[in-house]
């Protein structure tokens, strides 16, 4: 088990004494955090900001379905009331059985922070206990991980861990037992792993990424992971020299023994961690055609294949200069790595999800522009191809005329109708309430109760 030093718990401490937090309690309703990162470069407003209950890409899973207990259990940012940009790591559940919703209950009550970047994952072990991985932010706040006391029920959770631990990616496997992908900010953001057999006892960190150009002092990544049986993934994109608003590059690398041997896509080994530019694991030089590169979602197709969801730009300011904004998707086929572009997007920051189901894959995302164009997420779209990810069309659009830009569209893990799509809204343009949605496969778009006077109730129907 690992813990934070001394000096960092002194610091803390008196804050957290100050106030009584809300740890294991229910809330009166579904309100989502809203944001605002605070970085304006250019005349489009913030780099980013908006309902950020469902943020970022990198925290995954959000959401799990149970068929043991034919629910989907989920997990978001949420807040004390709209009046307040407090931080509050939430759990709850959609009952499939009874089409209701409980009140949500507090995993990890901030202590006044306000940033989504904290946000949680989830994950489900084999015995059916729930697993939210709080992140951290650097070395300035930790993560933590907690475990329900009763498996399949959010009615409380303990505390198993807190250590250095930000974007937390936790994965299971019967027989192998639990990993989790994470960063950790060392000045920079780096990419790390850690291994358990019971979730208990945690392994030491393994340092997976630290691309360092030539010539340059830092590195840097984000990533995205997945797990196909005892196949685990990622990809993940470098920062140059350390600046995040020049991302660029694809990389990936799997292993199938739970972190013991690392190797690219074809089964040559790599050396961890992975240090060049040029490395075997790079997929694509974006660099070198000045391609900023956000990463959104990874799946598989129907034989195990890695496929990325991401988007390209010119750079990081929001506004039309920076454009095209073009989704992409890069899958291997078996053979080779083949990319295609899908649509485009007038936000770097606008995010969905990419869904396989044979032949039919589907990206739900904020493609058409919405009430405040320019800035952060827009009106929600289903995109479809029916050729495996070849040629792609707009299916249908999931909300109209809204008042809000929706954004953070998330897949659960085994989605399971009518639970099907996760996401908030809020006005990226100034301080806003922010509500939760989900959609089911057909279109259909349902609000979770923003406020709850009974202790369970259904959402509502939207369209």
């Amino acid at each position: 088990m690992k813990y934070w030093s001394l000096i960092l718990f002194l610091f803390i401490a008196p804050v957290a004494a100050a106030q009584q937090n809300l740890n294991n309690q229910r809330v009166d309703g579904y309100q989502g955090i809203w944001f605002t990162l605070g970085q304006f470069d250019s005349t489009y407003g913030d780099k980013y900001s908006g309902g950020l209950g469902t943020y970022t890409a990198k925290h995954r899973p959000l959401a799990v379905y149970s068929k043991e207990a034919d629910k989907t259990f989920f997990v978001y940012g949420g807040t004390t009331d709209p009046g307040e940009k407090h931080l509050l790591c939430m759990i709850s559940y959609y009952d499939h059985k009874t089409g209701q919703v409980p009140k949500p209950v507090v995993v990890y009550d901030k202590m006044g922070v306000d940033d989504p970047h904290d946000n949680p994952s989830l994950m489900i072990d084999n015995e059916g206990y729930l697993w939210v991985f709080v992140s951290g932010r650097g070395r300035r706040r930790p993560g933590f991980k907690y475990k329900s006391t009763t498996p399949l029920s959010i009615e409380s959770f303990e505390k198993i861990t807190e250590e250095e631990m930000t974007y937390p990616q936790p994965h299971y496997h019967e027989g192998s037992g639990y990993f989790n992908f994470f960063t950790k900010y060392t000045g920079v953001r780096e990419l790390y792993f850690e291994t358990s057999p019971d979730g208990h006892s945690w392994k030491e960190d393994v340092k997976l990424a630290g691309i360092i150009e030539q010539g340059a002092t830092k590195s840097g990544h984000y990533q995205v992971s997945g797990q196909w049986g005892n196949l685990l993934c990622t990809f993940f994109s470098r920062h140059p020299d350390g600046n995040v608003d020049k991302r660029t590059d694809l990389y990936y690398v799997q292993t199938k023994d739970h972190g013991m041997t690392w190797t690219t896509v074809q089964g040559e080994e790599l050396s961890l961690p992975l240090t060049e530019v040029a490395s075997k694991a790079r997929i694509i030089d974006y660099a070198s055609w000045g391609n900023n590169v956000y990463l959104k979602d990874l799946n598989f197709d129907k034989d195990g294949n890695p496929v990325c969801l991401y988007l390209t730009s010119k750079g990081h300011a929001p506004g039309p200069d920076h454009g095209p904004r073009e989704w992409k998707i890069t899958r291997f086929d078996g053979n080779t790595w083949k990319t295609s572009t899908l649509f485009q997007s007038d936000h770097n920051y606008d995010m969905g999800s990419l869904y396989i189901d044979g032949l039919h894959w589907q990206v739900i995302a904020p493609s058409i522009a919405g009430p405040q164009p320019y800035y952060a997420g827009g009106e929600m779209t289903v995109r479809e191809s029916r050729d495996g990810g070849v040629t792609w069309n707009q299916e249908r659009q999931l909300t109209k005329n809204s008042t809000m830009n929706h954004n953070y569209a998330r897949r659960p893990l085994y989605a399971a109708d009518p639970f099907y799509c996760f996401w908030a809204d809020g006005d990226p343009a100034t301080f806003s309430k922010s509500y939760l949605y989900f959609s089911d496969k057909s279109g259909n778009v349902y609000q979770l109760p923003y406020e709850m006077s009974t202790e369970t109730a259904k959402p509502m129907l939207m369209r």
